[in-house]
Parts: structure tokens; sequence; C-alpha cells
């Protein structure tokens, strides 16, 4: 049997992972999709002949058929996966919340979590980190409080405590309405004074409880269960760029974005790591960008992506070789690459900086940078060259039939 799959994007996000995932599910049976981190602030988008769907929480196998299952790493916000699921059912999938298993650890997502994210982003101005605006880190820095014993006046990740934290709810307690009362209440109150009264926690109760009922929840070593039964594929949200370790502060994700989580989820089956990257690199918000070029973003046009409210404007620049190869670096083992928007030409590659790489204040030290460029006419013999790795899928437009899985390991 084939080895399981884990994809993870090189870059600040937006690689092509979903239609990777899509690729090499289409390829060969695979059991499931498993989600390793991120949460409702994915968006990963897939297109098979005249349908196309932006994948958030579902996992980018689903339009050719396969299940997905939420890892305890993912943050489950349920009032979204219910809207992504009828937008499925328009695109002819039937009953897509069938086709999705949870594991009950897996920290739920809020109107609260969101409320309290979009404040702190407000208060932020121009200043303003590029959260998605979803909640995610808010949710994140919420269950650290417990578990750090925080109370009120405290700094926990440069947040000051405001009022008494609980118990952080969890998908699991969604079947418990008792439990998760309490939790919410707890939830509310604690983030009163930064977004005022108002939750409607007993509506929130009866929805969560709906919830539950019309998803499998699991239990114990879910992955394990469906790793025995066949081959997986793990879809990574974000960029290693963006990664809460790794990335450059405060221009990051509250999110273990490298393969790790995978690694861990599988114990000790092997499993081929995929890097992906389009030919040029792109950023979609705040933060340094040492190859932005707005007469690349002018040549290539971005069909599913736009400025936010929260998250900023969409920028694009230079294939930057530099930070891929720190990406790479910070996987800690990528067996091979996925190349994707190759129907883009006459690019252009950044192989140095006019400053060595520093190993501490990356952020201050990209904010300045200018690259060192060179024509880029074969990017795939290029990467292979040059980062000492193969590529295993190719992808030269946004359809399915785009991308080649051109591997004979996965086949």
């Amino acid at each position: 049997m084939d080895g399981h799959v884990i994809v993870v994007g090189l870059g600040f996000g937006d690689e092509g992972k979903g239609a990777v995932v899509d690729a090499l599910c289409h390829d060969r049976p695979v059991t499931s999709v498993v989600r390793f981190n991120g949460g409702a602030q994915a968006a990963h988008n897939v297109v098979v002949g005249d349908r196309h769907h932006t994948f958030s929480q579902f996992g980018s196998g689903t339009l050719a058929g396969v299940p997905t299952h939420l890892s305890r790493h993912v943050l489950v916000e349920p009032i979204a996966l219910a809207g992504e699921a009828r937008d499925l059912e328009r695109l002819g999938v039937t009953d897509p919340l069938r086709m999705l298993s949870i594991d009950a650890d897996a920290p739920l997502t809020t109107p609260v979590h969101v409320a309290a994210n979009r404040a702190r982003e407000d208060a932020r101005g121009h200043a303003r980190h590029g959260s998605c605006g979803k909640g995610i880190g808010e949710t994140t820095w919420y269950g650290l409080l417990a578990a750090r014993g925080a109370a009120p006046g405290d700094v926990v990740e440069n947040q000051e405590v405001i009022g008494v934290p609980g118990p952080p709810p969890t998908v699991g307690d969604c079947a418990h309405p008792t439990v998760l009362r309490a939790k919410l209440d707890a939830l509310a109150r604690f983030y009163e004074p930064l977004i005022g009264d108002g939750t409607a926690v007993d509506d929130l109760v009866s929805l969560y409880r709906d919830f539950a009922g019309a998803v499998r929840v699991t239990t114990g070593d879910e992955v394990g269960r469906l790793a025995d039964r066949g081959r997986l594929v793990f879809e990574g949200a974000q960029g290693v760029l963006l990664d809460q370790w790794r990335g450059f502060h405060p221009h990051t994700t509250w999110s273990t974005v490298t393969p790790d989580n995978a690694r861990a989820l599988l114990g000790h089956r092997p499993a081929t790591v995929i890097g992906v990257t389009r030919t040029y690199h792109t950023r979609h918000g705040a933060g340094p960008f040492p190859t932005e070029d707005d007469r690349v973003l002018a040549r290539f046009p971005e069909r599913h992506n736009g400025t936010g409210e929260y998250q900023g404007a969409w920028r694009a620049g230079h294939l930057d070789a530099v930070l891929l190869r720190y990406a790479v670096d910070a996987c800690r083992g990528v067996d091979g690459l996925a190349v994707t928007h190759l129907d883009a030409h006459n690019l252009q590659v950044a192989t140095a900086y006019d400053a060595p790489l520093p190993t501490t204040d990356l952020t201050a030290f990209l904010t300045d940078r200018t690259p060192t460029l060179t024509d880029l006419p074969d990017p795939v013999a290029w990467l292979e060259d040059h980062l000492h790795l193969p590529v295993l899928v190719t992808g030269a437009g946004p359809d399915r039939d785009d991308y080649t899985v051109r591997a004979p390991a996965l086949r």
C-alpha cells in the first residue's frame, strides 16, 4: 500500500494546497483527508469543470468523494461549517456533514471569539497583524489561559487577561448541554469588557447540540484507526512562513503549520511530506515581503482572492528561494515539492538578499531587504536543482485537469 501523504504550504499561504490535495485524492484511493491545523480561516480553492468551491473546514478531497476528519488540532466553527455544507450540497455533494468526523477534543470557535478577535484587530489601527477576523487567535489564546492558571491582570502571549477565564469549550461538549452552557457562560463573562454583553448563550447551546447530532464525533486514536484502513492525505492550512513558532511575528497565525502535528497524529507510521509553492510568491495581508513587486501583481490577477476587511490586501512578488529554503528547513524534512501556477511565464526568482539571513529578529530584517533577482525560465527544473527535491505534483492552471501527480512513489 502507498504511504500516507502530508501536504504543507511553503509560503505565506495560498500556495495551492487545496488543488494539490484534490489531485492526490483523484489520482488514487484515499481513506480520508485529515486536517491537522488551522480552522475556519482556511481558503483552499478547488475547481473541477464548472464546479468551484473554497474549502474552509471540509477537506479539499470532498469533490473527489473523500471523507474529512478534523483532528484535535483543528479549531472548529460550527456555524461556518454548516454554511459550507450547504454550499457543497448546491454543488451536488450529498449530505456533506455525513462525510465528516471530528475529534471530541477539537476546540470550538464561537461568535464570542470572533467578536473579540475583530475588536482587538480594530484597536490596532494601522498596526494590524493581518488577522482574518475569524476568531482563530482568540480561540487558541483563551485555551491557553486555563492551562497556565492565568488570572486577571496577567499577560499571556503579549495580551492582558481581562477577566476570570474558564475551561475552553470543545466539540465533545456540544453533546452535553449543561457542560457546554457553563463554559459558554464563563466565556461570555470573560470577554464582556471587550465586546459587551448580549451573547445569546442559550441559542448557541441549542445550535451546537444540533451540530453534535449531525456529525460523527470521535474519541481516542481515530487517525490511527483510519490510517490502518488505508491511505491518508493530511491537508495543512496556511503556510510555514506564518507558523506560530517559525513565522515572522506578529504577522503570524496561532497555529503549527509545519508537519509536526500530522507526524504526531500518525505516530511511527511513515509519510511523504510534500511542500507546496507557487512559481511566484504571494501574501494576503500585512507583514514583510522582500520580493513584493506591483508589476507581478498586475500580471497575475487573482481569481479567488481579494482584499479582506480584516486580512488586508492581496499582494504578489517574485519567487523567493531564500524563504523557500527557510520553510523547507523549518519542516525538518520535506520529501518533494508540488509546484503550482506553472501557466505563469517570464518569471524571476530571488536567489539572495543584500545581507545574510540572521537567526534572530527576522521580521525587522526582512522588512528592508533588496533581493538579487535572476530569470526563471523553467521553475520545475530550477527548483529541483537548487532545493535538491523532486517535484512530485505540478499544476498549470486552476482546474483539476491542469494537475499531474508525477511521482512513481505516490502511484
